[in-house]
């Protein structure tokens, strides 16, 4: 199927007649009529019923005419990402970044990578874990860097860094003045509870089986705003440690009585073959420290 058999579909549903369409598109009637029929050889059937009346779609014509809508703008936003490429002389690299990983090793690690790659056409996105793993598979992204929870069956995992958790409170907080906490004590102060949180469960089973029950004044899927309710005094909120924030307003507690930690990993979809620049890029992830 041709992007010209489309567009001859599509022009000859606007109009009472394949001269009208013809017209429209600059080419002759013979022409247009021999395209639409390459297409419907290739569809199995009829598009259109002509008669004395003018030319209308058949049922199989009106099924396929959103989908063929759809395949030629998909057509059209290849062909001009593939021109941009080709004029800038730019390699694009998709990124995903998981919600809690942390910006200052990541970004300067791209930085580095820019510096001498300056060619690299960076997009960056942070979003779940869930929604990277299906940017992955659909080939939206070349790399997503996340918690290293996916099968290896479909994806390829480079480990990057380990990191521990921490309780995070603000400086005017009375646990402030720690330099270390327990879940017991943590379990007799309002907790600020990420809903999406990889340790979630782990956490609060943990505290559990030790008798104490973790108790939320402020739950959220969102990061930024349950460190800005702990910036206000709200309460304590648990981080691995590249997520938090290097300010003088916050206070980072580490938890003595349990180890919580996780592995931060670069993932690629085995079915995606990697080209030589994501390659070049990983390497240089792999040298996080």
């Amino acid at each position: 199927m041709k992007i010209s058999q489309i567009r001859c579909f599509l022009a000859a549903c606007e109009y009472d007649s394949f001269s009208q369409a013809a017209r429209d598109l600059n080419v002759s009637r013979s022409s247009l009529t021999a395209e639409i029929k390459k297409l419907e050889y290739e569809l199995g059937g009829l598009l259109f019923l002509r008669d004395r009346a003018g030319c209308r779609l058949t049922p199989l014509g009106t099924a396929v005419r959103p989908r063929l809508i759809e395949a030629l703008r998909q057509a059209h936003q290849a062909q001009a990402e593939a021109a941009r490429h080709v004029l800038l002389k730019r390699v694009p690299i998709d990124i995903g970044v998981g919600e809690t990983v942390g910006q200052s090793k990541i970004s300067e690690v791209i930085e580095r990578y820019r510096s001498c790659n300056p060619q690299a056409d960076i997009d960056l996105i942070v979003d779940s874990d869930a929604a990277l793993l299906q940017g992955l598979r659909s080939g939206r992204f070349d790399i997503a860097v996340m918690v290293a929870r996916a099968s290896e069956e479909f994806f390829q995992i480079d480990a990057l860094y380990e990191e521990d958790y921490y309780a995070i409170v603000s400086s005017e907080h009375h646990l402030s003045q720690r330099k270390a906490v327990t879940l017991e004590l943590l379990a007799d102060n309002e907790m600020l509870d990420r809903i999406d949180c990889e340790m979630r469960k782990f956490i609060h089973t943990t505290s559990e089986d030790r008798g104490c029950r973790l108790s939320a004044s402020y739950r959220s899927n969102r990061v930024d705003w349950l460190i800005e309710f702990a910036r206000n005094g709200a309460g304590f909120l648990i981080l691995p440690d590249s997520a938090i924030p290097n300010e003088k307003g916050l206070v980072k507690l580490s938890i003595e009585d349990v180890q919580i930690h996780r592995q931060v990993a670069a993932l690629r979809c085995h079915h995606q073959p990697s080209r030589p620049e994501v390659l070049a890029l990983l390497q240089e992830l792999t040298k996080i420290t």
